[in-house]
């Protein structure tokens, strides 16, 4: 059995992209179990590590239009204070 090549579709590239709203709601929600004490130090700085990269990679995307960059770096760095404050 073989598969119509022509038929297959290339993802759009906005589908592969996170949404910000995704990464958004990550970091608040790492934030929230950090202040309630919900989430183990050594968790939430895994976690927002990840977030950390993630971000980082989207905003030094050149393809990326100049109205998502400004929002993935607001994020980046509120990513960024929530993990000085879990090394204080």
């Amino acid at each position: 059995m073989t598969r119509d090549v022509s038929q297959q579709q290339e993802p759009d590239e906005r589908d592969e992209r996170p949404e910000l709203e995704h990464l958004d709601a990550a970091v608040s929600h790492v934030d929230q179990l950090v202040s309630s004490g919900g989430i183990a130090s050594g968790a939430a700085k895994g976690l927002l590590y990840s977030l950390i990269e993630t971000l980082g990679t989207l905003v030094g995307d050149p393809d990326l239009p100049e109205h998502a960059r400004s929002g993935y770096e607001g994020l980046l760095e509120t990513a960024r204070e929530l993990r000085v404050k879990l090394e204080r």
